[in-house]
């Protein structure tokens, strides 16, 4: 799912602390979301649609990355550094 330029983030105490169970900071998760990531696939959770990505921090992090819109906001569900598949799919699908 492309992205347009400008959208908001909808950060709480509970997707951060997430995050940081797996060692990543917001402000990574948003770096790959303005990186162009690249899109896996995409899943209805608890009524929600929640995609999966993988892309690139500014400091060369490969992350898979899984969200949802709500309100016109992304918000995090939760990223981890990608594993070996992932990473393959990310080489495969960005030629």
């Amino acid at each position: 799912m492309k992205l347009a330029d400008g959208f908001e983030f909808d950060w709480d105490s509970e997707n951060i602390k997430h995050l940081a169970a797996h060692k990543v900071t917001p402000a990574e998760f948003e770096q790959v979301m303005r990186h162009d990531p690249v899109d896996l696939d995409s899943d209805v959770v608890h009524g929600e649609e929640r995609y999966r990505s993988i892309g690139v921090t500014n400091g060369g992090r490969l992350l898979l990355v899984v969200y949802t819109l709500r309100k016109g906001r992304i918000r995090a569900v939760t990223a981890f550094p990608a594993g070996v598949s992932d990473t393959k799919a990310f080489l495969e699908r960005s030629r």
